[in-house]
């Protein structure tokens, strides 16, 4: 096998390209056996803050510190490590100077080892059987909408954790908040997409969208796009209280829709997080999971700590109703594309059947169920 230098977060240091384990197992502890690369080592000290939900603030930190020496010319890494300048670089702060200091020092990072011990193993006990049958994950973010890191680097996290595929899913225009992607912001994004598969086949990155559901349940993108992407997402994310009759109708309408291959999020509830906590959206889920069945749309199990939506009464009861699924994380950041663990958990406990899961599927059995609406 050949070696190679990845710097993803998930994998960051010179080392044999192993052939990729199933997903959900844990990113595992890495062996140190050559030099540490200080940007990378930035990276990957990110990965690790994020994939155990530390505050938010200390990821940034260091991958803001990472992208900062990352932008040096050639030599002044070097140079600004030998006069102890570091920290007159926006984004770098005394931490992670010294971090980066270590790692240039030829030394591991004392605190990047502390980091690597607590990180093999899944991040949570349950739902591993699960986990070893999926093949990817239909909900992420980039940079590009409101995610935090660009579209390869989410790309190749994912593919060093062991999927092999992942859909790129940032916001439609409507989410103006979030960065949505307007119809030609998501034409020159489909393009990245075919050159980011070109670099990292045979992984492959699929094209998708999480669509907003408008108040009459029609969707927030051109037709002639939604009919081009692989894999589309669509959520409420406005209005969240309205009346219970309108927002079925609502539901049910975007369920209807061909384009619309999976229910995201469907209660929009926050139980916990920076933002607070949110009730759920009240409407009729008998009617909106016997849709999500009569249409072949797979409800979302959204594996992001602070959803962990659909609450387990309802999950219960789309299981009964026949319905698929799809465990996704959500994910905003690299770290974030580990967290599918908490969906497995919640899925194992509601008695979802594995064959249900349209995520465990091969990707050309994923994009034939996808394409069966257009």
């Amino acid at each position: 096998m050949a070696a190679e230098r990845v710097g993803t977060g998930a994998s960051v240091v010179v080392q044999e390209r192993q052939p990729p384990q199933p997903a959900c197992r844990g990113v595992g502890r890495v062996v140190y056996g050559h030099r540490v690369d200080p940007v990378d080592a930035l990276r990957r000290t990110a990965f690790l803050l994020e994939r155990r939900r530390e505050e938010t603030y200390r990821v940034r930190a260091y991958r803001a510190a990472a992208d900062a020496l990352a932008a040096l010319p050639p030599g002044e890494l070097a140079a600004r490590v030998a006069a102890g300048t570091l920290t007159e670089l926006k984004g770098v702060g005394p931490k992670t100077a010294a971090l980066a200091v270590e790692a240039a020092g030829g030394s591991v990072p004392a605190y990047l080892v502390e980091l690597e011990a607590a990180a093999d193993g899944p991040v949570t006990a349950g739902g591993g059987a699960l986990c070893s049958l999926l093949r990817g994950d239909l909900h992420t973010h980039s940079d590009w909408s409101d995610g935090g890191s660009p579209v390869e680097e989410m790309a190749r996290a994912a593919r060093d954790l062991g999927h092999e595929y992942v859909v790129l899913t940032d916001h439609s225009p409507r989410l103006t908040v979030a960065n949505g992607l307007s119809p030609d912001r998501l034409r020159s994004q489909l393009e990245l997409v075919a050159e980011v598969n070109e670099r990292l086949a045979p992984f492959r990155l699929l094209s998708g969208i999480e669509v907003d559901i408008l108040d009459d349940g029609s969707l927030d993108q051109e037709d002639e796009l939604l009919a081009r992407l692989d894999v589309v997402v669509a959520s409420v994310h406005s209005k969240l209280k309205m009346d219970g009759e309108a927002m079925t109708r609502r539901m049910v309408n975007a369920v209807a829709n061909p384009h619309t291959d999976v229910l995201g999020h469907c209660t929009g509830r926050l139980v916990t997080g920076g933002r607070g906590t949110r009730g759920e959206s009240q409407f009729d889920a008998e009617v909106v999971f016997e849709a999500c069945r009569q249409f072949e749309v797979a409800v979302e199990i959204n594996s992001r700590p602070e959803r962990l939506d659909p609450p387990r009464r309802l999950l219960r009861m789309a299981v009964e109703t026949g319905c698929l699924f799809s465990v996704d994380t959500d994910a905003h950041a690299p770290g974030q594309l580990d967290w599918q663990p908490y969906g497995c958990e919640r899925a194992e406990e509601c008695g979802v059947p594995f064959d249900r899961v349209v995520n465990t599927k091969p990707v050309d059995e994923l994009l034939a169920w996808a394409a069966r609406h257009t």
